[in-house]
Order: structure tokens, then C-alpha cells, then sequence
């Protein structure tokens, strides 16, 4: 089949892309941004087209996959339309090329990625040989978001684990057999009217499990023991198992690697408490980078919602107690900002110094309002007790920080925009590794 990817460096869409291509589907795509992702990508055979015109698209192109960022005027995508090319999303694509597999999903508010990251590494570990689609790159996966696992005659006996994002309920065209739920806090309100709506969302997917299939949350939850007595299935309570150790600092990792404890005891697996203990993090998530020219420890998080952000800075700081703690972090969507902005200015006491570049834009067109950063700064500097920077850009705050900067601090860049490019060029030492 030929596939063509509009918007193929995406996360999710260039994971489907290098699958289909293993899979020995003839896949092209296009993307305006240039990535390590693309890169890798064309090393596979794939053809990218830095640009986004009609002339992308061959005319015998057999389906048209594509981001949920896509506009609706797009060039390609009218042209996939005017020639009647089949399209999907990503997730709808996602949902059929798994649907006939064992699939083990892992959906929730946060943890995902790092979930699945330590799932599949239990599962390679355990000589299962799972197919994966994961929201991230892991050294398990060799540095990479995918992984094609063996096929069995029967596909139904093929472990597929997959990342499960409830953004536009895109997680409904999945069908797990086995669904891990890390927690329901709330977020993508751009796509929900509300909190009952977010959750509904899960109790949707909840619903589609089969009587024979395994939901696996935190019971101490509300929100997640609720799932659990609405469960057409068997259910497990992740909270009965002991946390395990990990390298990776933070309370929050070691309830999402629960989770895998309690998957793993289902499946029968042993061994699985020294596979955590030997996981070593994924792209993005509490990643250590390597050393600043003052000697500054760098790190770099993916963390965009208050909570994220707050785990993730008690980790820091526990497992760095006697050293400061500076964050760099770039808010995500202004949407987001607005309507979690109590949340947000709470989320940073345990830091020492934040430093806000600005905040990024990634869906400019949804946001109906602009948030305002200098009174974001001054309320986050009232409510978490810590003084707040306002950094102007990427580019002014890169002009910053060697001022700023002692040889035993500990920075952490934080968000989900681009904020991950003040951490690159802080490094000048990854002798850590």
C-alpha cells in the first residue's frame, strides 16, 4: 500500500510511518520542521518533503494519514479529497492497523509515555517481542518511538503496546485488551467542554473493553476507582503493589511504574522489579543532557501541565535537595495557560528561580484568548513563594542564563513547545554518559 504522512514529524504519525514502512508499505510524507525525527526517518528509505503543497501527494497515493493539527484548508488534504484518496488520522490509522492484535494501551492525564517506555522495556526484557507505538524515543527501542515485534499466525497472540491520547477522544479507536490508566486530572480543554466531559472520555473507552480484557489504575484515585466499578472486566488496583526503585527521581515515576508491576504480575512475567530498576528514562522526561560551562547540571522535561510540572519539580528537588534549582520553563498553548492557571501559578514551589522565555503558541488559531505572561510571572512569584524571570524569547533567555548560572545548580528546561533548544545549547558536556 502507498501512504502518504502529512505532518510525518509528529511524534505519533512518524512512529505509524516507520511502522508501515517495516511493515514493507511504500510510505512518503511531508513536514515544515526539520527534526532529528525526520532525519531518521529518510535513514529508513522514507521520503520527506519539506514543504506542504499539492504536489506532495502522488496521484496513486492508496491512503492519506494525517495529524489533528492539519488545518482544514490544506493543500495536501484538499487534494487528498478532490482525487477521493482514502484518510485517516493518525489515530484512526493507528486503531486499524492494531485492531486485530493483543493490544495493551496507556492512556491518562500524565505518565503515559514514561508508562509505556518502562511497559515495553519489561515486556523486550521478558523475551515477548512486542510491537510498539510510543509518544516518545527510549534507549529500549533503540533511541527510536517504535518497534515492530514478532508476528504470530494468529495476530490475536501479537503484543501490541501502544501510547493512548485522549486528545479528541483519539484514544475511542483503539481496541485494548488491556488498558493501564495512570490518572484523569484534566487537560486538552480546547477539546472538552469541561472536567465531566474529559472524563466521560475515559469511561467511553473503559467501556469498549472486552469481558475478558484487564483494566490496571490507581485505586487510592477517585477519579480512577470510579473507572474501576464502571469496568465491564477484571480489574487491578495498582496501588496494592510496593513501589519499586528506580533511577528516575520522583514519586510520580514510581506510581506509573506500578503499574507495570501490576501488569507484569498478570502476565505471568518475572523479573520485571529489576527491569524498572535498570530503565533509564526516555526523550524528554526528566532527561539529563549533561553539564553547562559553569558546571550547571542541564535536564530536559516534556512536562506542560501544572501538575506535570509540579511532580516533576518535587522529584528534582529530592533527589537534588542541597543544590538550586532552576527552571526554564515555556508554557504551552494559551489555551491551556487560562483555564488551569490557578494550577499553574502553584506549581513551581519547589523551585528556586523560574525563568518564563514566553509562551508558545502551538494551536494559535483555537486560542480565543491571549494569556498574559508578565501577570502570569507575578502570580506564579506570589503563589509559589519563588522568583520568577520573564525571559522575553528563547533568544533573550539564552542571552540570560551565563549570567544567571552557578556550577551546582540544577536546571531543568520545561514544556512542550520548543523550549528543549535552550537546553542543547547549554550543554557543552555529555562526559555523564
Amino acid at each position: 500500500m502507498k501512504i502518504f504522512c502529512s505532518g510525518i514529524g509528529g511524534i505519533g504519525l512518524s512512529a505509524y510511518a516507520a511502522y508501515m514502512n517495516a511493515c514493507g508499505h511504500e510510505v512518503l510524507g511531508s513536514d515544515q520542521k526539520e527534526s532529528d525525527l525526520l532525519s531518521d526517518l529518510r535513514s529508513q528509505g522514507i521520503t520527506i518533503f519539506p514543504s506542504q503543497e499539492t504536489s506532495n501527494v502522488p496521484d496513486d497515493t492508496e491512503l492519506f494519514a494525517y495529524t489533528l493539527a492539519l488545518p482544514q484548508d490544506h493543500p495536501e488534504w484538499r487534494k487528498a479529497e478532490k482525487l477521493g484518496i482514502r484518510q485517516l488520522t493518525y489515530f484512526q490509522a493507528l486503531g486499524e492497523l492494531t485492531k486485530d492484535h493483543s493490544v495493551i494501551a496507556v492512556s491518562g492525564t500524565h505518565g503515559k509515555s514514561s508508562t509505556t517506555a518502562m511497559a515495553a522495556k519489561v515486556l523486550i526484557d521478558a523475551k515477548l517481542d512486542p510491537s510498539v507505538i510510543l509518544g516518545t524515543k527510549t534507549q529500549d527501542l533503540n533511541n527510536r518511538n517504535w518497534r515492530k515485534g514478532s508476528c504470530h499466525a494468529e495476530q490475536s497472540r501479537s503484543i501490541f503496546l501502544v501510547e493512548a491520547c485522549e486528545y479528541h477522544r483519539s484514544f475511542l479507536h483503539l481496541s485494548p485488551k488491556i488498558l493501564l490508566v495512570t490518572n484523569m486530572t484534566g487537560d486538552h480543554f480546547d477539546a472538552y467542554k469541561d472536567m465531566e466531559d474529559y472524563r466521560s472520555a475515559f469511561r467511553e473507552l473503559i467501556a469498549k473493553l472486552p469481558k475478558d480484557g484487564l483494566l490496571i489504575t490507581h485505586g487510592s484515585d477517585p477519579a480512577c476507582r470510579e473507572l474501576m466499578e464502571h469496568a465491564p472486566c477484571k480489574t487491578i488496583d495498582a496501588d496494592t503493589y510496593p513501589l519499586p526503585k528506580l533511577q528516575i527521581p520522583g514519586k510520580h515515576m514510581q506510581e506509573n511504574a506500578r503499574l507495570v508491576v501490576a501488569l507484569s504480575e498478570y502476565l505471568g512475567l518475572k523479573n520485571a522489579e529489576e527491569s524498572l530498576a535498570a530503565y533509564r528514562g526516555c526523550w524528554r522526561r526528566t532527561e539529563v543532557k549533561g553539564t553547562s560551562k559553569v558546571g550547571a547540571l542541564i535536564i530536559d522535561d516534556y512536562g506542560h501541565h501544572p501538575n506535570e510540572v509540579k511532580a516533576t519539580l518535587e522529584g528534582l528537588r529530592e533527589a537534588y535537595p542541597d543544590r538550586r534549582l532552576v527552571c526554564v520553563f515555556q508554557p504551552h498553548t494559551h489555551d491551556r495557560v487560562l483555564k488551569l492557571y490557578d494550577l499553574f501559578t502553584k506549581a513551581f514551589r519547589a523551585a528556586d528561580l523560574v525563568i518564563i522565555p514566553n509562551i508558545f503558541a502551538a494551536r494559535s488559531d483555537r486560542d480565543q484568548k491571549k494569556a498574559d505572561p508578565e501577570k502570569l510571572l507575578a502570580d506564579i512569584a506570589k503563589e509559589s513563594s519563588v522568583e520568577v524571570i520573564y525571559g522575553e524569547s528563547l533568544e533573550r533567555t539564552e542571552e540570560l542564563l551565563p549570567a544567571i548560572l552557578q556550577k551546582n545548580d540544577v536546571v531543568v528546561t520545561m514544556g512542550a513547545g520548543d523550549v528543549w533548544k535552550i537546553a542543547e545549547k547549554l550543554i557543552i558536556s555529555r562526559e555523564l554518559f
